[in-house]
């Protein structure tokens, strides 16, 4: 039986992984949903994902308000894995991560001729994910896939520091769901081109990334280095 897997990036439900869900999936805020998400913007049965001649359709179930794929609103469309289903305020990241790494490697990389960067569309996804991704059984972590040399695979990952008191969680708690903020607000806009092997982002959003970048730098430095 073919299973789909999906991974909560934004929204009430953030970090939650609903994994091998058997075709078909209706997602919604009412119970019986197979992908049931706590958004009151989500419509009681909101979209369908199922299979039609070896194809993962995804269908709007004439929902309040709207399905988006990859920052595009849609009423049926296709379904790769790493694009990203954008449902009330929830984003969805479809696909395992053996899927999206297996894609990420069939795909040619781009490149962008000295014009506004190219990015693939798993890539930034899995970025967005990184901070904060639980299975929605908290025991486990999913692996990530590897991105330019960076991989999240369980047994790369360094650990976290244990035994921080609750002043110590809650301010390192702050900083990622502020750095999370930033490369979600960074790829809110993303375009696709037709066939989801690429996105394009605008120069502000890329600074936005690079920001972040700059953020996580300062941090380590003053964690290595701390003021006297």
């Amino acid at each position: 039986m073919r299973t789909v897997t999906f991974l909560v990036l934004e929204g009430v439900d953030k970090g939650r992984v609903y994994k091998d869900l058997p075709i078909p999936v209706t997602i919604g805020r009412e119970e019986g949903n197979a992908l049931r998400l706590n958004d009151e913007r989500v419509s009681r049965f909101h979209a369908k994902v199922q299979m039609e001649d070896g194809d993962i359709i995804i269908t709007d179930l004439d929902s309040t308000n709207g399905t988006r794929v990859n920052g595009t609103a849609i009423q049926i469309r296709r379904l790769r894995p790493g694009d990203q289903v954008a449902i009330g305020r929830s984003m969805l990241l479809f696909g395992s991560m053996e899927e999206i790494a297996a894609r990420k490697a069939a795909l040619v990389p781009a490149t962008s001729g000295g014009q506004v960067p190219t990015v693939r569309a798993d890539e930034l996804q899995a970025a967005s994910g990184r901070i904060s991704v639980a299975d929605s059984q908290p025991t486990a972590t999913p692996n990530l896939p590897s991105i330019a040399g960076w991989s999240a695979f369980d047994e790369e990952i360094p650990p976290l520091p244990q035994k921080l008191t609750p002043a110590q969680a809650a301010r390192l708690t702050e900083i990622f769901d502020y750095l999370h903020k930033g490369l979600t607000t960074a790829v809110e806009n993303i375009e696709a081109n037709d066939d989801g092997t690429e996105v394009r982002i605008g120069f502000a959003e890329w600074q936005t990334i690079q920001a972040v970048q700059m953020l996580l730098a300062r941090y380590s430095r003053s964690i290595a280095e701390p003021e006297i």
